[in-house]
């Protein structure tokens, strides 16, 4: 619910493929579930389907190889100028493939949130879906957490779960993940949202 008379918190959004959890985003920004304005697209594959996705609803976009780059901390500058220029306080990784370095960490020391596909500490890094399926889990799930130096290791904000059916397949288990993903992520974003507006008044 839109909070009148106050401004949105901006965010930026950093994404590597198809980006279904930056228009979960979106789309709650637009149903006013979310107090929330994405101010930019952060995307190191400039050929990735969030990138249309941003686009589509005309939101800023920086685009870039890493390759390109002498250093992570040089594109890491870039970016951090870029967010401090759109005034971000938040930054929203939604399936964003690189490690956060010192750069960002210190510019956005505890302002920057992931979503993982598993109930952490179990099952973090890659292939998280797969290797929770092959182990033969009974309940799957999704966590949010803060970002730290380490991988998957920051503090927990939320965690949904669901047990799966007998004979579900893989593809039906990710499609649930999904779904859950989409629901907690923006969910998530505005209790802290509100949190951070109780902590300025």
């Amino acid at each position: 619910m839109k909070n009148e008379g106050l401004e949105m918190m901006k965010i930026a959004v950093f994404a590597s493929g198809n980006g279904s959890n930056f228009e979960a985003i979106q789309q709650a920004i637009i149903e006013e579930r979310l107090d929330a304005e994405i101010a930019m697209l952060v995307s190191d594959q400039p050929d990735c389907y969030a990138i249309e996705r941003a686009k589509n609803h005309h939101i800023e976009i920086f685009s870039f190889f890493a390759k390109d780059y002498p250093a992570k901390e040089v594109y890491e500058l870039e970016i951090t100028r870029l967010l401090k220029e759109k005034n971000i306080e938040l930054i929203v990784l939604a399936g964003y493939m690189r490690i956060i370095g010192p750069v960002l960490m210190s510019h956005f020391e505890n302002r920057i949130i992931n979503i993982h596909p598993s109930l952490l500490p179990a099952f973090p890094g890659l292939h998280a879906i797969d290797q929770a399926y092959q182990y033969g889990v009974k309940v799957f799930g999704v966590t949010i957490h803060y970002v730290d130096t380490g991988i998957d290791t920051g503090k927990i904000i939320a965690q949904d779960c669901f047990h799966v059916n007998e004979g579900e397949t893989i593809e039906e288990v990710e499609t649930r993940i999904h779904q859950l993903e989409h629901q907690l992520y923006p969910e998530t974003i505005q209790k802290i949202i509100n949190t951070t507006l109780c902590k300025k008044k």
